[in-house]
């Protein structure tokens, strides 16, 4: 029974695992979707649910404890340098996204295995972000594009083959 066994723990120390997360749930608020493994997908989701239901109440709190998660990035934003460009981003721009939303601020897809290790590969990302419905729209045009070629292709075929006068 696994009792006692909420996480994943990657084969790495504590410190290191949460410095991974950290640094995996920055980027992710920053760019607001990456591509990861699945199962550091899965638990990157538990965490940047956590800091979306953070940053949907404006606090000086909340904003300190996000603060005490997220790494300083520092940028430069339009000539000026904001230390905490993430924090920043998380409750100005993603949790107002989700004021109405109760919960599943993430989407866990999967995307392809990597190939030096046959690692099955995943995109993490907000579910209502201006990117993550672009990439929704090409993908589903991919796969109808390749679906009507792969009709032509068989049809031109068939003909080829009909056309195809017998050789005796």
């Amino acid at each position: 029974m696994r009792h006692q066994h909420a996480f994943r723990k990657f084969s790495r120390t504590t410190s290191h695992r949460r410095a991974m997360f950290r640094n995996l749930v920055t980027a992710l608020v920053l760019h607001e979707r990456i591509e990861t493994t699945l199962p550091k997908a899965k638990e990157l989701k538990r965490i940047a649910d956590k800091l979306v239901t953070l940053g949907k109440t404006d606090s000086l709190h909340n904003r300190r404890r996000a603060m005490a998660y997220l790494m300083p990035i520092n940028r430069e934003h339009e000539g000026n340098a904001e230390k905490w460009t993430a924090v920043h981003k998380l409750f100005t721009q993603i949790a107002p996204m989700f004021s109405e939303r109760k919960g599943g601020y993430t989407r866990v897809l999967r995307t392809r295995v990597r190939p030096g290790d046959s690692t099955q590969m995943a995109m993490i990302a907000f579910v209502e972000g201006k990117e993550f419905s672009a990439l929704n729209a090409t993908e589903t045009e991919t796969k109808t594009t390749t679906v009507k070629k792969t009709r032509r292709t068989a049809r031109s075929t068939e003909a080829a083959v009909e056309e195809t006068p017998a050789v005796s």
